[in-house]
C-alpha cells in the first residue's frame, strides 16, 4: 500500500498514462504479406491458425493480455544463484542485483563483445553522464514521450533525473557537432552502465527484468526515410549477428513483433515486408491509429521464457521528433540545415536480458534432455582437471598449463575427496569439459574428456582426446569472441562459497 501511494505522488511519464490507455489493432503478418486481424476469445488469441508456430501464439497472448507478473519465479533466479552468478542485494533497492565472480565475467564478455561487433558496424563509442536536470528543456519534454518512470535525486537544491537510456547524452553530443550530408549516417554508441528505470515492484524479475541494467545503446543520424529504411535494414542483419554469436538460434529462439502507426504503415509497407521476409516467418504486428510515442515505428526481437512470458531484448525504432526537439542538423547539399531522422537500435537488448535468456533457454533445453550450459565461450571455467591421488597433481598441473597457453580457462580439483564427488560438483557448476587424471591417464597420450554438449543429464558422454584435439575443439568454438582470464582461484581448494548450498 505505501509502494502505490507513493506511486500515486510520483511524477509520471505522459507516455506512461498513455501506454495504459491506447487502443491498438493486432495482427500476424505472414511471408506472403497477409495480415490477419487478431482478437481475444475467452481469454485465448484467434484470428490465426498458430499450430505451427505456439511460441508467436504465447507472444501474441502475453502482448494482448498486457500481464507482466509472474505466478510462480522463473527458473533462471534458482540458476543464477546455483551457478554462483547472481543473486539479490538487500542492502540496496529493489532490482538491483550484485554479481559474483562468475556472472559479471559472463556480464564482461557480452558488454565487450557486443560492443566490439557495434563499432565494427562503424559506430563511434561514446560516454556520457548518468544524471541530467530535470528542468532542461529539451530533456524535460523527452521525459514525457518515454515510457519510463524515473529516479529522481536532488543536488544543490536542484532535481536531476537518472538516465534510463543513452539517449540524453548522445542527443545532447549531436546537438553540438557540425555534419555535413556527407558524414550521415553518423553513428553513435554507448554501453550504458547503467540505466535506470523505476519499474513496479510486481513486475520486478531476476535478470529479466531490473531497476538498474546494462544496455548497449546505438543511434544512427540518417538524411531522410529512404537512407533510413537502408540503415534499419542493415542494422537489423549486425543485431541477428550478434544474438546468434551470444548463443541463441534464430528464428528458432526468437519472434518479431512490428509496431506501427498506420500512416507509417501505409507508406512504408516495403520495410515492414523486408523486416518479415529476413525472420522468415510470421510476426506479430501492433498497429496504432495515431502516433503519441517519439517513434513512428519499431521493431522488437522477443525472446518466450519457460513461463511462457515475453522479453523484448533487440530493438530499433523510427523517431521522427527528437532531432527537432534537441535542435540537431546537418547540412544538406543545398547548404541548408535540416533535421536529420534518429534511428534507436540496442543490438542485444540489456546485457542482462541476454544473461536471463541464455539461463532459461538452458533449462528448457535440460526439459529434453539436455545437458544445461552455457557457450564455452561464456563459460567462466571451461576445463576441470581432477587428479585421483596427490601423485597425479604434477599431471594434471603439466596439462592445465599447456590448456592456459592456449587462452583456455582452467580448474584443478586439489582437494582431497572422492572423484565422484569432484565430477557431480563440476557437472553442477555447468563446466563444459571435465578430465580425471589417474594412473591410465597420466600415461596415455589421450584423455578420457567429459564433454557437456554432447552428454544428458543424467548420461555423460566421454571422449578420447590429445592434448592438442582439446585446444582445437575449444578454439573452433571461441573463434571471434573475446577471451578471458579464469575468474576465480585455479584451485578449486581457494575457492570461497558465495552462495550457500540448500
Amino acid at each position: 500500500m505505501a509502494e502505490q501511494k507513493e506511486e500515486k505522488k510520483r511524477e509520471i511519464s505522459e507516455a506512461l498514462k498513455a501506454e495504459e490507455t491506447l487502443t491498438s489493432k493486432w495482427y500476424v503478418l505472414d511471408t506472403e504479406g497477409k495480415l490477419h486481424e487478431l482478437s481475444v476469445t475467452d481469454g485465448k488469441v484467434t484470428g490465426y491458425d498458430f499450430k505451427k508456430h505456439p511460441n508467436l501464439q504465447k507472444f501474441a497472448q502475453y502482448e494482448m493480455a498486457k500481464n507482466r507478473v509472474y505466478e510462480k519465479e522463473p527458473p533462471h533466479i534458482e540458476l543464477m544463484r546455483k551457478l554462483e552468478m547472481v543473486d539479490f542485494e538487500k542492502g540496496s533497492d529493489s532490482g538491483n542485483l550484485r554479481f559474483y565472480p562468475n556472472g559479471r565475467f559472463v556480464k564482461k564478455m557480452l558488454e565487450r563483445y557486443v560492443s566490439d561487433e557495434v563499432v565494427k558496424y562503424g559506430a563511434m563509442e561514446i560516454e556520457s553522464p548518468i544524471m541530467y536536470d530535470c528542468e532542461h528543456p529539451a530533456l524535460k519534454s523527452y521525459l514525457h514521450r518515454f515510457p519510463a518512470r524515473q529516479y529522481i535525486v536532488e543536488s544543490l537544491k536542484k532535481k536531476y533525473f537518472l538516465r534510463f537510456a543513452a539517449c540524453f547524452g548522445q542527443f545532447l553530443m549531436a546537438h553540438d557537432m557540425s555534419i555535413s550530408h556527407k558524414n550521415l549516417p553518423v553513428r553513435l554508441y554507448e554501453l550504458t552502465r547503467y540505466s535506470f528505470r523505476l519499474e513496479q515492484s510486481g513486475e520486478l524479475c531476476g535478470l529479466k527484468r531490473l531497476r538498474a541494467f546494462t544496455m548497449p545503446d546505438c543511434h544512427a543520424f540518417v538524411k531522410d526515410f529512404e537512407q533510413g529504411k537502408e540503415e534499419m535494414l542493415r542494422r537489423f542483419d549486425l543485431a541477428w549477428s550478434i544474438i546468434q554469436g551470444i548463443g541463441l538460434k534464430l528464428p528458432d529462439d526468437m519472434e518479431l513483433g512490428i509496431r506501427f502507426v498506420r500512416e507509417f504503415y501505409e507508406e512504408h509497407k516495403d520495410l515492414a515486408m523486408a523486416l518479415v521476409k529476413r525472420f522468415n516467418k510470421p510476426v506479430i504486428l501492433e498497429m496504432w491509429e495515431k502516433r503519441f510515442f517519439y517513434f513512428a515505428m519499431k521493431y522488437e526481437f522477443n525472446f518466450i521464457d519457460a513461463m511462457g512470458k515475453a522479453t523484448g531484448m533487440v530493438t530499433d525504432q523510427f523517431d521522427v521528433e527528437n532531432a527537432e526537439r534537441y535542435d540537431i542538423n546537418f547540412i544538406d547539399e543545398d547548404g541548408k540545415k535540416k533535421h536529420p531522422i534518429i534511428l534507436h537500435l540496442s543490438p542485444s537488448g540489456a546485457i542482462e536480458r541476454d544473461m536471463y535468456a541464455l539461463l532459461e533457454k538452458a533449462w528448457m533445453e535440460e526439459q529434453k534432455d539436455k545437458a544445461a550450459m552455457l557457450p564455452v565461450w561464456l563459460s567462466p571455467e571451461q576445463i576441470r582437471i581432477m587428479p585421483v591421488a596427490d601423485r597425479h597433481m604434477e599431471h594434471a598441473e603439466k596439462i592445465a598449463k599447456e590448456l592456459e597457453a592456449a587462452n583456455i580457462r582452467v580448474g584443478v580439483d586439489d582437494r582431497s575427496i572422492g572423484v565422484g564427488k569432484k565430477v557431480f560438483q563440476a557437472k553442477m557448476a555447468w563446466v563444459p569439459y571435465i578430465i580425471v587424471i589417474g594412473d591410465k591417464e597420466a600415461a596415455a597420450t589421450k584423455l578420457p574428456v567429459v564433454i557437456r554438449a554432447k552428454s544428458k543429464p543424467k548420461e555423460d558422454t566421454q571422449e578420447e582426446m590429445s592434448v592438442k584435439d582439446i585446444i582445437n575443439e575449444i578454439s573452433g568454438l571461441t573463434h571471434g569472441k573475446p577471451t578471458g582470464l579464469l575468474p576465480v582461484a585455479k584451485y578449486v581448494s581457494k575457492r570461497p562459497i558465495f552462495v550457500a548450498r540448500q
